[in-house]
């Protein structure tokens, strides 16, 4: 359940309406989802939030789409955020995401969590070969 209530018409604010036209037009759908929904209660909040996913999730960059949204879903999955596993998960099936591409993903997700917390456990010193901070 939602900690406020969706705003009954949040595009009666012009800065809302604005935001919303650009992700209506940016991603080719009338379709506004709950998270943008929400973020009409602060329309400065929502309107940096939309540049942002704009700028990395919807506009070409070094990565391709549907690598975006499987690096979306396995921080979502970290975080422990079912909204956006679920948005995510549709957005890169809707890509090109197979079955097997979610499963090896997933699997992914579970080894580097177990190894994560091993690491953690067991505070192992950073490897000499692997220190970024140090010229290769």
């Amino acid at each position: 359940m939602s900690t406020l209530p969706l705003p009954a018409d949040p595009e009666a604010d012009s800065r809302v309406r604005a935001v919303f036209d650009d992700i209506r037009a940016t991603r080719k759908t009338d379709f506004i989802n709950h998270l943008w929904r929400a973020l009409a209660f602060d329309p400065p909040l929502l309107e940096r939030t939309w540049a942002e996913v704009k700028a990395l999730m919807a506009q070409p960059t070094l990565l391709d789409p549907l690598t975006k949204e499987m690096v979306y879903i396995a921080v979502s999955i970290a975080n422990s955020c079912s909204y956006c596993v679920h948005s995510h998960t549709a957005a890169a099936r809707a890509k090109g995401m197979t079955d097997a591409m979610h499963a090896e993903l997933l699997a992914i997700v579970a080894l580097a969590a177990k190894t994560n917390h091993l690491a953690n456990g067991l505070q192992l010193p950073i490897d000499a070969a692997f220190d970024c901070s140090q010229p290769s």
